[in-house]
């Protein structure tokens, strides 16, 4: 009786974790077959894009697509523009976030527990309602289309400094007060000791920064007016206006923006399930 209640069991197992698996396999095909159309679509002629049925593979790759794609906007410019407000946006927050953190969960001053508390009643406000205060802000500041516009507004995120607190305490107080011991200050334990030993968790939120930074659409495109200040998702879009609809190109296009972003994820995303696992906000 009791051999085939364990019999039962392990079979159910088997079947949840085979069910589990093509859950995930399925997932994972739904996401893949937009991202594969795109780069069948990026080697097409313009016949085979509007072709029915729709053909997957090419009969001869056009790889000429992203020469005449990069030829017909300045994308060289847009790069240029989007690795400026990514780094720039990044490291300021990363500075912004780690002392806000490091006073959060470490220091001891008067309303922390409350000024905490109405920071993290602000994740809880759309980002859209920023917008029109923002860009009158800015505005008055004589910063649309320049640069202070794209980068100004992000160089501050609470979710970062959540995140980041949770991780500085969740370092044991016998490492700081051993550090206080032999004399560190409070500017050199941070910089010295916390911060190397929450790498994984820096890392975790930089590269979600840089992702979301590089992949920003709606803030660049209210705040730009000329091809000289478009970051990369802006200019994509006008090179949809400018070009027409030209399906291969625009997918050639489409392609060289995304995949560094596609490759940064590949080769870190270990460490953004750490960081993230880290800072413990399943809990």
């Amino acid at each position: 009786m009791f051999i085939i209640k364990g019999e039962k069991q392990t079979m159910a197992k088997k079947l949840s974790k085979v069910l589990l698996y093509l859950i995930v396999i399925l997932g994972a095909i739904t996401m893949l077959i937009p991202f594969l159309w795109m780069i069948s679509t990026s080697l097409k002629t313009a016949p085979e894009t509007i072709a029915v049925p729709p053909i997957w593979i090419p009969k001869a790759l056009q790889w000429s697509n992203y020469v005449k794609a990069w030829n017909e906007a300045p994308f060289g410019q847009y790069f240029i523009n989007s690795i400026i407000v990514t780094v720039v946006t990044t490291v300021g927050q990363l500075f912004t976030s780690i002392l806000a953190a490091f006073a959060f969960s470490r220091l001891k001053f008067y309303g922390k527990n409350i000024l905490f508390i109405i920071f993290l009643g602000t994740m809880m406000i759309p980002g859209e309602m920023l917008i029109i205060p923002n860009f009158v802000t800015l505005s008055h500041l004589g910063q649309i289309d320049h640069y202070g516009a794209l980068i100004l507004p992000w160089l501050a995120s609470f979710f970062t400094v959540f995140t980041l607190r949770q991780t500085f305490q969740s370092t044991p107080d016998q490492i700081y007060y051993a550090a206080k011991i032999d004399g560190a200050s409070d500017w050199k334990y941070l910089w010295q000791v916390l911060v190397p030993m929450s790498k994984s968790t820096i890392t975790a939120v930089t590269v979600l920064q840089v992702i979301g930074s590089w992949n920003a659409f709606m803030w660049p495109l209210i705040v730009t007016n000329s091809d000289k200040m478009r970051t990369l998702p802006v200019g994509l879009q006008a090179f949809t206006t400018d070009a027409g609809t030209q399906y291969q190109l625009l997918m050639a296009a489409s392609t060289f923006v995304i995949i560094p972003m596609v490759i940064l994820y590949i080769f870190l995303q270990k460490y953004i399930i750490a960081g993230i696992s880290k800072a413990g906000l399943k809990g």
